[in-house]
């Protein structure tokens, strides 16, 4: 079993590679890097052979270049896959990679087996979300990271999380602001000009695991539900109790729904 974060990508990313088995990708969502997968990737080596990056300025990926689109971070994963020679995986993705998950669907549909979103959306930012997040770029660059971070990471909790004080949250924080705010400003430039992909979704032939917290303020139940039957296989599970961190906050539960989604792929 390789050892976590000894590897390194064409475009200077650091990733994991652990298992054997039929590939799937890990994809950590905004102000987060590989290690919110940290429950995950155990339950899943055994049977998997488990890859994920972390994104330019996250985690190992430290001092690597911003983005300039969330197509962009797709290249990142097919360049992964050129490099080991890997020829179809399944993408799962954490709220933005799982936009990342969905343009990989997009521009290389022949290498995907499975999408998995996880607390993500299809859905483009409408413009009110737009305009947010050009506020919060336009603080974090003049000096408000941590303010927007301190603010932002209990908002993806469920009340159940925000009230108990789970130490996972801590540790969100803590990989946030290890990020800098040009990489983070990157990020939501990004995913302001990213595109709808619900048309990608219709078109989808592989099965679309969709997991979605009734708590989750970030993609909420009301806007994603739309979206489990554009597929033509979907398999949708909602967390109770959840905000848009299952990973922390329904850790079990989460492992238990992507071990089915797997073996059924």
């Amino acid at each position: 079993m390789n050892d976590l974060k000894n590897k390194t990508s064409p475009d200077n990313l650091m990733y994991s590679d652990e298992g054997n088995g039929p590939v799937v990708f890990l994809l950590h969502g905004f102000g987060e890097d590989s290690r919110i997968w940290k429950y995950l990737i155990p339950e899943l080596v055994g049977t998997y052979r488990v890859i994920s990056p972390d994104w330019p300025g996250c985690g190992q990926s430290s001092t690597a270049e911003t983005v300039g689109s969330i197509e962009q971070m797709a290249d990142f994963v097919k360049n992964i896959m050129a490099v080991e020679n890997i020829e179809g995986a399944a993408i799962l993705g954490h709220s933005m990679g799982g936009y990342t998950a969905m343009a990989f669907a997009k521009k290389y549909p022949e290498a995907l087996k499975a999408i998995g979103m996880i607390h993500s959306s299809a859905l483009a930012d409408d413009e009110q979300k737009k305009e947010n997040r050009r506020k919060s770029i336009r603080l974090m660059l003049d000096g408000g990271k941590e303010i927007f971070l301190k603010a932002m990471i209990p908002n993806l909790y469920a009340q159940r999380a925000v009230i108990a004080g789970i130490p996972e949250q801590e540790g969100h924080l803590t990989m946030a602001m290890q990020i800098s705010s040009t990489h983070l400003a990157a990020y939501y430039q990004a995913m302001i000009e990213r595109e709808d992909t619900t048309e990608v979704l219709k078109k989808c032939f592989a099965p679309v695991l969709f997991i979605i917290g009734r708590e989750d303020q970030a993609a909420p139940l009301v806007q994603v539900m739309p979206q489990t039957h554009l597929a033509t296989i979907n398999d949708v599970h909602i967390l109770e109790e959840t905000g848009h961190t299952g990973m922390f906050e329904a850790k079990d539960e989460i492992k238990t729904i992507i071990n089915r989604f797997l073996k059924y792929v």
